[in-house]
């Protein structure tokens, strides 16, 4: 009777099992990051063509945006929970495919209450994959390397931000509006499937990895330190969700009113979506190593001073400007994103993070309307100058953060 082998499992096997599975976590989380990051900002080149199709004023513009991110917000608790309970992945790539239908429906609109209709199901879609995305991520890879992980998370939203409205500004140059969409649509149906196939390789039954040893984290803050500074975040996060969504909805309205086709305005989007893309994984390792209240004073600072510079610029200057804009713009989410893992403890994170969206997407839903019924009663431009201005009370509250919790800020 031969001898029977018997392999062991050495520390160097494991390490490299561990490290597999932590990119197999990211390449779920990152695609899908993408993939309805691309989705929920393609609408803002479709914007236009609602207001034109449905003679809307700035303040309807505003409440279709609203209608979108807040079933995206308002559902982001309730998907957190489901996430405990249920299948992540299942729960994942069901909001992808139900994201995708709502732009399905959107290419056979006609009338606004099924439009308000399909953006309402495609905003609760999409409120599966920030909760879940970023506590996957973040639950692989603990400790000082969460916040370049969760940078990269971000980073990897920015390229579908530059992929699909550019896909679909390509596209409607060619054909209609309702073919991009419908393609649009088809794409994230097929997403919702490759996430179901990839995430079958994480072991576990909520979707994490199986044993992964998680790096070595940072001891837990005191609580009450830890709740302040949590709830500092948040407001941070408001604020700069609030005015970069204002931006971003009524940016397309003030490129028309520098002579901008639909074409030109799709390019435009390219670029500042391609600055975001750039800032979110530039800010997030240097959120890790500069620390959060550096980083957002330089990005908060500099988003305000951009968009009032952009104000007067011709179209051309214009488009040259977006990129910059788009890394500063962009970039504090990562910081901010970055800091949550460090302020709750590992078991309270996935609510911690469906806190933290709900709060920004939420502010993110309600600023569209206050600027289009601001716009509509003084102009466009003035709109802007408002935007600009609340950027600044983001920097009061960064310092106070980092005096809350302490110098590795």
């Amino acid at each position: 009777m031969g001898a029977m082998t018997i392999t062991a499992l050495t520390p160097a096997s494991r390490s490299a099992g561990a490290e597999r599975g932590r990119w197999r976590v990211a390449a779920v989380a990152c695609g899908a990051h993408a993939l309805h990051d691309g989705l929920t900002d393609t609408l803002y080149l479709l914007l236009p063509i609602f207001q034109t199709e449905f003679a809307l004023s700035y303040a309807a513009v505003g409440m279709l945006r609203a209608l979108y991110a807040g079933a995206m917000a308002g559902a982001q608790l309730p998907a957190a929970r489901l996430a405990q309970r249920l299948s992540r992945a299942g729960l994942l790539a069901a909001g992808t495919a139900l994201a995708g239908a709502a732009y399905l429906c959107l290419s056979e609109t006609s009338s606004i209450a099924v439009l308000a209709a399909a953006l309402l199901v495609g905003g609760i879609g999409s409120s599966t994959q920030h909760p879940i995305g970023s506590s996957l991520v973040a639950a692989a890879y603990e400790g000082p390397a969460s916040r370049g992980a969760l940078g990269t998370y971000n980073f990897a939203g920015d390229l579908g931000k530059m992929a699909l409205p550019s896909l679909a500004a390509g596209l409607i140059a060619l054909v209609a509006w309702r073919w991009a969409a419908s393609l649009l649509g088809v794409i994230a149906i097929v997403g919702a499937a490759a996430i179901l196939l990839l995430s079958r390789q994480l072991h576990g039954r909520r979707g994490e990895p199986a044993r992964i040893a998680p790096a070595a984290g940072t001891p837990p803050r005191a609580a009450a330190a830890a709740r302040d500074g949590f709830a500092v975040l948040l407001a941070i996060g408001i604020i700069d969700s609030a005015t970069r969504m204002g931006f971003l909805t009524f940016l397309p309205f003030l490129l028309r009113a520098k002579g901008a086709a639909l074409p030109e305005i799709g390019i435009a989007l390219t670029l500042l979506f391609a600055g975001g893309a750039a800032g979110k994984l530039v800010c997030g390792f240097l959120g890790a190593r500069c620390g959060m209240l550096p980083t957002v004073l330089v990005t908060e600072g500099a988003t305000a001073a951009a968009i009032l510079a952009l104000l007067p610029l011709s179209l051309a200057a214009t488009l040259a400007l977006l990129p910059l804009i788009g890394i500063v713009l962009n970039g504090t989410s990562s910081v901010l994103c970055g800091t949550v893992p460090e302020l709750v403890t590992a078991e309270r994170r996935e609510r911690a993070f469906g806190v933290f969206y709900t709060g920004t997407i939420g502010a993110g839903a309600v600023s569209p309307v206050l600027c289009g019924l601001f716009s509509d009663a003084v102009s466009l431009p003035a709109a802007m100058l408002l935007v600009a201005s609340a950027v600044l009370l983001t920097l009061p509250l960064a310092w106070r953060l980092s005096r809350i919790i302490g110098p590795t800020a």
